[in-house]
């Protein structure tokens, strides 16, 4: 199953198959995370899938912690502390890679959470209007930093991927992560380490000597990943990167909280785009984009007319029959 197999006896071959099916069947049906949480009475593991949670098992606590320790130790992890935060990696089939957190509540009962990561052959998304991926494509043409806005699970990092491997044929891509979430070979792929000093700012300076054409640089949650993507895209690069925001213009008060100067955010932006996941009428999921330039960032009232145009994209895809009008009355605040 991962990486660095052991020989398995007992109960611990039941919880490798158990895991081993809970992998299969969340790649399946287009999982993306999976979370073993505590109660008084064992564990229930449920499942994230698009919009909602499901409950898959409900686990004694001893077999909820026995699966934890068999993700920790082959995650690298160490087995014996279950209070303090803790991550680990491992990968399934060679081409699955598993993201464990683990902390213990105040119970001292662990809970730990899985992000499955895909390679992005195994999950390139669906577009409900084509025609704004093309202008993605478009807009990426200039230099400047382009981002990503949206909630978790909202498919920003698949996005911008996808963008990059669409451009890279010929250009060279460099991603600046933390942790990398998805696995893409023909990528100079770089990760943050802070125990062995390699925080963004260094790996940024590293990055330029290589000269790409495109980074990639993971989610901004604090200043220092904030001022690495405004300083690369300052320095004639195309720059892809995420925030969690709920709108164009949340993004930019969020980029002055973490004290980027307005001014250089003018000069710097290419364009902010707005992503969700829905739910189509064929039981696929399907990225919807509310794609704001950098002239129009700047105008008033933005806030107006971006939700404007999204329920009307909304109200499209309804005619078209695409969604149902309960997907359209879920998302109508974005």
């Amino acid at each position: 199953m991962f990486r660095n197999y052991r020989l398995l006896e007992g109960d611990e071959i039941k919880i490798e198959k158990l895991l081993t099916n809970l992998w299969q069947f969340s790649v399946e049906h287009q999982v993306s995370d999976v979370y073993f949480l505590p109660n008084s009475k064992g564990y229930v593991v449920k499942l994230r899938m698009v919009n909602k949670l499901i409950i898959q098992h409900r686990l004694s606590l001893d077999q909820g912690q026995q699966c934890i320790n068999y993700c920790k130790f082959h995650g690298g992890m160490n087995i014996s502390e279950h209070r303090r935060p803790q991550l680990g990696s491992a990968v399934f089939n060679k081409q699955y890679f598993l993201r464990f957190s683990t902390v213990g509540d105040f119970y001292n009962h662990e809970s730990m959470v899985i992000r499955i990561i895909k390679s992005l052959s195994n999950q390139r998304l669906n577009f409900l209007i084509p025609e704004q991926f093309t202008r993605l494509r478009s807009l990426a043409q200039r230099r400047g930093l382009m981002l990503f806005v949206g909630p978790t699970g909202s498919g920003k990092t698949t996005s911008i991927y996808q963008l990059a491997e669409d451009l890279g044929h010929q250009k060279m891509v460099m991603t600046i992560e933390d942790p990398v979430e998805i696995i893409k070979s023909g990528f100079l792929q770089l990760q943050i380490n802070l125990k062995a000093g390699m925080n963004y700012q260094r790996l940024l300076k590293v990055g330029l000597r290589h000269r790409p054409d495109i980074f990639i640089i993971g989610e901004i949650r604090d200043a220092d990943t904030a001022s690495a993507a405004v300083q690369a895209a300052l320095s004639g690069h195309l720059v892809l990167s995420t925030v969690h925001a709920q709108s164009p213009e949340g993004a930019i008060d969020r980029l002055s909280q973490l004290k980027v100067d307005r001014h250089y955010l003018q000069q710097c932006i290419n364009s902010i785009v707005y992503q969700r996941l829905l739910p189509t009428r064929g039981d696929q999921i399907g990225a919807l984009f509310n794609i704001v330039t950098n002239d129009q960032l700047w105008q008033k009232p933005i806030q107006d007319d971006s939700i404007l145009k999204w329920r009307q994209q909304l109200h499209d895809l309804v005619k078209g029959q695409q969604i149902s009008s309960k997907v359209s009355r879920q998302f109508k605040f974005g």
